[in-house]
């Protein structure tokens, strides 16, 4: 099952759906936000649509927003790749590289990407997201923080590379929180359809250019290993979303112009689905 949320920005309908029909998750929830992931909602709406429960939803010409209502946490992994940790000029690290993002960057997945004014080093970054449906504390192991994953989707970790280098005084955080600078979607997949998200094609193109082509499973931390960290410092909640790192092919490497107004970003993860936006100036 697949799960999404259609409709203009602020007024989005939880809704889920198994590829053909689209069944209205409002009988059971006004949204999928943490409440909901955390009272086992995924696998309730599971039931009650394929139990002929909820009413149908006609998708035509509707908006797709991110998948998940606002997360309270935009909790990122830097440098989780290897081969992109040695093209922005650093070696692999030791531990996670951890940053946040304003949870109100989180925008829909066809939603634009406004280049903030004056900015000539915006780049794209396609990452692997988990979502948390339990609260996570001072877990015990990796096996452990699996059963914390609510699912998994597909995130832009758009960047603005001055901010975040040059101006960031050794916080990046003020190079990734513009506004819509987290593209997320199209679906929220349940854990139980994915696994441990490992071994999944990740790719991005810029204008029909390929870009990034790289898979899960060279994570340097998996995604149930991210979790177990984490929670060692800090307490994650039902519904936090986390950017889990992404792989080489980024303008930072020098080898792809930056994002400019008119651009097209496409990009996708297996079996999470396709996203694509275009660069408009902010004004």
């Amino acid at each position: 099952m697949r799960f999404l949320r259609l409709g203009p920005i602020g007024a989005e309908v939880p809704v889920v759906s198994d590829g053909e029909t689209f069944w209205s998750l409002l009988p059971l929830t006004a949204d999928i936000d943490g409440a909901f992931l955390a009272s086992d909602g995924l696998a309730r709406a599971e039931a009650a649509a394929l139990a002929g429960e909820l009413p149908q939803v006609d998708p035509t010409g509707l908006r797709v927003g991110a998948p998940i209502a606002r997360p309270a946490a935009v909790v990122c992994i830097g440098m989780n790749y290897a081969a992109h940790a040695r093209e922005s000029g650093a070696e692999p690290p030791s531990d996670i590289v951890v940053f946040y993002k304003h949870p109100n960057t989180v925008v829909g997945p066809y939603d634009d990407i406004l280049l903030p004014p004056g900015s000539t080093t915006t780049d794209w970054e396609v990452e692997l997201a988990a979502v948390i449906g339990t609260r996570a504390r001072y877990l015990s192991s990796p096996e452990e923080a699996l059963r914390h994953i609510a699912g998994f989707t597909v995130a832009n970790d758009v960047s603005e590379r001055e901010y975040q280098l040059q101006r960031s005084l050794g916080q990046w955080s003020k190079g990734k929180s513009f506004e819509t600078f987290n593209p997320l979607g199209p679906w929220l997949v349940p854990t139980a359809e994915v696994g441990d998200g490992s071994g999944l094609r990740i790719w991005s193109t810029v204008d029909g250019e390929p870009r990034q082509d790289s898979n899960t499973s060279d994570l340097i931390f998996g995604v149930a290993e991210i979790v177990y960290r984490l929670s060692q410092f800090t307490v994650l909640e039902p519904g936090d979303l986390i950017n889990t790192g992404t792989p080489e092919g980024v303008g930072l490497s020098g080898r792809f112009p930056y994002l400019g107004a008119g651009d097209e970003v496409r990009l996708g993860i297996d079996g999470l689905g396709e996203q694509a936006s275009t660069v408009r100036a902010a004004r």
